[in-house]
């Protein structure tokens, strides 16, 4: 009876807390959305933002906030997924790997403005790359590159060796049976974490301030050299992002509207991180239901 009580205790504290968890993440939710969403609209979208007048928009900030999270999904995807492959499937079990998964924990666990000014006095002094796009995405693939490479490496490592064993058997090679057999088992669990991964750059502030910059130019949408300098696809033009831009506006902002311009902008950002999570939740699914025939996960 005693022991019958004290499951019910734990079960009751643990259901507690949980509603409390879900309770404050709807609270904070709302909060930002209600807020928000009601100066959401097509021109406060898509219109350039406004220094010292009402009525601007997040055009370009959002523009710069994909491009960036493209450019470095480009760079970190390729070299996260060797690494992930060697540490899984090739690594052996000695000092120096174990230095490797080190060394990923510690970059890992770095506060995003430490890369940012390793960044700013690297690319953007040093390298003499200037606040650019260049310099951003490559400070975020810094901040990326290890959450990414232990996602695949985990992912790779969940995929049952029966699988490694049959590759094996049939007379495939080490790297065949890697490729054709061990990645399409792992591919639901990449692909989440990629997407998940991208929602985090999407929303990342800190470490393009002092590499990206805080400052939109005027781009025009009708040139798409990059090399020209007014191009969106530049990669030598600074580009404050719409993390950024919440920051500034919510520090230094001097526009008639800016809490209306903070509010709206805090939403979009919001919506859109929602959006790669339940992105990631579906992509995960589908591609685990398709590759095992499986309904449910």
């Amino acid at each position: 009876m005693k022991t019958k009580i004290q499951n019910k205790i734990a079960l009751t504290t643990i259901r507690v807390i949980a509603l409390l968890v879900v309770l404050i993440l709807m609270f904070l939710l709302g909060d930002i959305l209600i807020a928000g969403v009601p100066h959401i609209s097509w021109h406060f979208l898509t219109a350039p933002s406004q220094s010292f007048t009402s009525g601007g928009g997040i055009g370009v900030q959002l523009f710069n906030s994909f491009y960036l999270l493209f450019l470095t999904l480009i760079i970190s995807f390729p070299i996260s997924l060797g690494a992930g492959i060697f540490l899984a499937e090739y690594a052996p079990k000695n000092f120096l790997t174990a230095t490797v998964r080190m060394s990923i924990e510690v970059l890992s666990s770095l506060p995003s403005v430490v890369v940012g000014l390793f960044g700013f006095l690297l690319f953007v002094v040093q390298m003499k790359m200037g606040f650019s796009i260049i310099a951003g995405a490559i400070a975020l693939t810094f901040f990326n590159l290890p959450l990414l490479t232990r996602n695949i490496e985990e992912s790779l490592t969940a995929v049952s060796d029966l699988q490694r064993e049959a590759g094996m058997a049939l007379g495939l090679s080490k790297w065949r049976t890697v490729t054709r057999i061990i990645l399409p088992e792992a591919l639901p669990g990449i692909i989440t974490g990629v997407v998940l991964g991208a929602g985090r750059v999407f929303g990342e502030a800190a470490a393009l301030i002092f590499t990206a910059g805080q400052s939109a130019t005027n781009i025009d949408f009708t040139q798409w050299n990059p090399l020209n300098q007014a191009s969106p696809l530049n990669l030598m033009r600074p580009a404050e992002t719409l993390a950024v831009h919440i920051w500034k506006i919510n520090s230094e902002g001097v526009m008639p509207d800016a809490n209306a311009v903070s509010a709206g902008s805090s939403a979009v950002l919001i919506i859109a991180v929602l959006f790669f999570n339940l992105l990631a939740r579906l992509l995960g699914n589908a591609l685990y239901h398709k590759l095992t025939a499986t309904k449910t996960r």
